[in-house]
């Protein structure tokens, strides 16, 4: 299939920001296009922690989309990034996840790379005993993986194949990158732990689900039962300008009363179960402001959260139309004491694939996958909140998910495509 171009007989969609079509989720060219256009065209995709390439030699190993890269902190200093394959044949160059490296070898023929990615040798190059070899014209700087531009934020590292993706900053925004820095920037992070999940869903599912705002203290009932999310409390939305990047968050509202909101809408917003140690609701003030809750995104595949003293970052990684692997990095900082370090370990429980609060976003995108199944002539309602893509001081809205695909449809060319009339 070519990349150039959208396949001609995909169905429609139609021309609102509020109806997505289910079969976005469901096909295979889609997705193939999805990794030229979006995950190796103009975007800045998370790679990892500067902390994590700390010294001279330290190598990290990961992935843009499906494309298996490698980024690197040569002797200079300075940060590189690179596909990890080789140019011969095609074979990975480094097999582990992370470690140091002086250069990296094909194992398959022995073909030599520096840290920059750089060919500088092949194995028998000049044949043996006169015979054999590759051309005379050969050349080795005309041979090599494709590499990447590297920018950082806050110690946070991203890479894009693309000459056209704006500077990093003005890619996310002021708004965005602040909220970065009011999380990360001036302390060094200290990885608690990692590991990845794997998720019964489409990529763009989970995505969406970052992003809703709506969902939060319904589906996540913890939430409501210990009073850590309502959507009574004060916060909002911030939607960067070309829709890709966002942020929710909440705040304590010192001055409010108990409210029946969820109540009077019969939604469940309290359960019987308690915990047997409270103290994993017990926190510390961490920031200047009352927020205790932010969920912040970077399109195409990166979050950060905070949930009250629970710091982690996500890399959200397309396995194929139904399958994703969620990479989840715990942080604390080397300025904790060991107070604060506890906390912050006893609150990791409540997010990822057990977690009280994220347990269910693992499986509820699986479950709009199972739904979907028959139904790709059919779209989704996303209607809350109106049909605009921009910033609010509520988040009883649906507005940084109509932005994502405002920015999504842009890239694909599904906003000036010539779409088939059959479904």
């Amino acid at each position: 299939m070519s990349t150039e171009a959208l396949p001609q007989e995909l169905p429609a969609w139609e021309n609102t920001l509020t109806r997505v079509p289910y079969w976005i989720f469901q096909r295979t060219d889609v997705y193939d296009l999805e990794q030229e256009k979006i995950f190796r065209g103009p975007n800045w995709n998370y790679l990892c922690l500067e902390s994590e390439l700390s010294t001279s030699g330290s190598y990290c190993s990961t992935f843009v989309g499906n494309t298996p890269v490698i980024v690197t902190r040569d002797r200079d200093g300075e940060l590189y990034a690179f596909e990890n394959r080789c140019a011969h044949r095609g074979a990975l160059l480094a097999l582990d996840k992370r470690g140091e490296a002086k250069d990296f070898t094909c194992v398959y023929h022995a073909w030599t790379y520096n840290l920059q990615g750089d060919l500088t040798g092949v194995a028998f190059k000049d044949g043996v005993r006169g015979e054999g070899g590759m051309p005379a014209n050969f050349c080795l700087e005309a041979h090599g993986p494709r590499k990447l531009r590297i920018e950082t934020i806050a110690g946070l590292v991203f890479g894009t194949f693309s000459e056209d993706t704006p500077d990093l900053e003005d890619y996310l925004g002021d708004e965005v990158a602040d909220r970065i820095k009011r999380v990360l920037n001036d302390r060094n992070p200290v990885i608690l732990g990692r590991f990845t999940q794997a998720i019964p869903n489409n990529w763009k599912l989970y995505m969406e689900n970052v992003k809703d705002s709506y969902h939060a203290s319904i589906l996540h009932l913890f939430f409501t039962t210990f009073e850590l999310n309502k959507l009574s409390q004060r916060g909002g939305i911030i939607v960067s300008e070309d829709g890709g990047c966002h942020v929710s968050y909440s705040e304590i509202d010192r001055t409010s009363s108990a409210d029946t909101i969820y109540a009077d809408q019969q939604i469940r917003s309290d359960s019987e179960y308690r915990l047997a140690d409270e103290t994993i609701l017990e926190g510390f003030k961490e920031f200047d402001d009352d927020i205790t809750l932010q969920i912040l995104s970077v399109y195409p595949g990166f979050v950060l959260q905070q949930i009250q003293n629970s710091i982690a970052v996500r890399q959200v990684l397309p396995v194929n139309v139904e399958r994703t692997n969620l990479n989840w990095t715990y942080l604390g900082f080397d300025s904790d004491t060991a107070a604060q370090r506890k906390i912050r370990m006893k609150q990791s429980n409540l997010v990822g694939p057990g977690g009280y609060v994220s347990m269910e976003d693992g499986c509820v995108g699986g479950f709009v996958q199972r739904g979907i199944a028959g139904a790709p002539d059919q779209s989704a309602v996303v209607e809350m909140g109106g049909s605009d893509t921009s910033s609010s001081d509520v988040r009883i809205t649906e507005a940084s998910i109509r932005a994502f695909w405002m920015k999504y449809r842009n890239q694909m060319g599904l906003d000036d495509w010539e779409q088939s009339e059959e479904n």
